[in-house]
């Protein structure tokens, strides 16, 4: 089987897997991810084939949605590419993206220490870009609505340093998720192109943040 057979695949896998999902992380949100981690891959010259299967996988199974079961993914994975008959250090490379891309994970330090390759930083920076910017104030609220949560109470203050449980049990207004982890994004890419491509977007987001409080102050 050729890599272009394997990849898609591998699409037919994640889309109808994904079918019916939440809209801020469902088939139309890999390929956005899939999009940017080409472009990021093309110039900071990571592997473009371990980066594509692993832009497809990376949310096969989000721990948000399956009773914060934080392996699923990273098994389902496993399983998919082992039905494949792809080689071992393929299979642990795309396995080991899928297990420590997330940012909550930077929240563990002793996860976020234990791999790192130049295809997980392009990941983690392609997955951070949907998270930012117009698609990314988009989804913030989208999710917020999917959990029920207030759009913003200014007598709920966002927290800083969160540890990782912390973060996972949030129910905190959707507007302090933007000082949470959005805002925090651009800081944290790993690769030159990842920060170019951050720069307009957090932009965006401060923007909206400003006029969503003067409307809100009804100013």
């Amino acid at each position: 089987m050729n890599r272009q057979d394997i990849i898609s695949k591998t699409e037919a896998f994640v889309k109808d897997t994904l079918n019916g999902s939440e809209a801020g992380h469902d088939w139309s949100h890999i390929e956005r991810v899939v999009r940017n981690a080409r472009t990021i891959a093309a110039r900071e010259k990571a592997d473009p084939f371990i980066v594509e299967l692993a832009a497809l996988l990376h949310d096969i199974a989000d721990s948000k949605f399956h009773d914060g079961n934080e392996e699923l993914g990273p098994e389902r994975s496993m399983q998919f590419l082992k039905d494949l008959g792809l080689p071992d250090d393929v299979i642990d490379h795309v396995v080991s993206i899928v297990r420590h891309i997330s940012f909550k994970n930077e929240l563990d330090p002793a996860l976020e220490k234990g791999f790192d390759s130049i295809e997980l930083r392009v990941l983690k920076d392609a997955d951070r870009l949907d998270a930012i910017g117009a698609i990314g104030i988009a989804r913030a609220f989208h999710y917020g609505g999917y959990k029920n949560r207030a759009l913003y109470d200014p007598l709920i203050k966002p927290l800083e340093n969160q540890s990782k449980e912390n973060y996972k049990k949030s129910k905190a207004p959707t507007i302090n998720h933007f000082y949470e982890k959005l805002l925090l994004l651009k800081e944290k890419m790993n690769t030159q192109t990842g920060r170019e491509m951050a720069e307009e977007r957090h932009a965006l987001m401060e923007s909206f943040l400003d006029h969503f409080y003067r409307e809100w102050e009804g100013r």
